[in-house]
This record gives structure tokens, sequence and C-alpha cells, in this order.
């Protein structure tokens, strides 16, 4: 069963949030994102998720964007087109095994 693991964003040193994950063979699903409160507005979740697909590459991941933060940030941002996998029963069977 794959281990569910995430990326951070902090500011100052003080967490501000996070892009939840999980590996399923090669590829890294992103099913969850927040910010919190007091720090939303800023473009932190923007910055998070393209750090997070950034990294997902350089780990020769396919992305899938199960989380409607993501898929809406790669609906808009064609970056990472090249890494996008569309999300499937067996991708949502990973999220709901690891979860």
């Amino acid at each position: 069963m794959p281990g569910q693991r995430h990326y951070e964003i902090t500011v100052d040193g003080e967490h501000a949030g996070l892009a939840a994950y999980v590996d399923a063979g090669d590829q890294r699903i992103f099913h969850h994102t927040e910010v919190d409160d007091e720090f939303s507005g800023q473009g932190l979740a923007g910055e998070l998720v393209s750090a997070a697909l950034t990294d997902a590459r350089a780990a020769g991941k396919r992305a899938v964007a199960v989380c409607p933060y993501v898929a809406k940030y790669v609906q808009k941002h064609h970056d990472f087109d090249d890494i996008l996998d569309p999300v499937t029963p067996e991708v949502m069977a990973a999220v709901e095994a690891a979860g």
C-alpha cells in the first residue's frame, strides 16, 4: 500500500500549507491542497503546487490531479501537460487505500 506524503510550504519558518500526494507506481497522485486561512490570498497554493509538480517531474513521476485546486492549476498553467495523467478508478482506489 503506498504511503501518504506531502509537500509543505512555510512562511518565515511557520507552516502555511501543504499539498498531499500518494505515489502509485510511476504516478504521483495529488489529492489534497490546503493553505492555512491566515496565509490565504498570497499565492502560496500556486507556488506550492508548481514546486510539487516540478519535483514530481524531476523524480520521473507522472502527475495526476485529483485535488480540485491542482486540477484547476494545471488547466491554467500548461507547463506540466507533458507529465499529466487522467484521473481513473485505479487512481481513486490508490488514494482510498492510502487514506
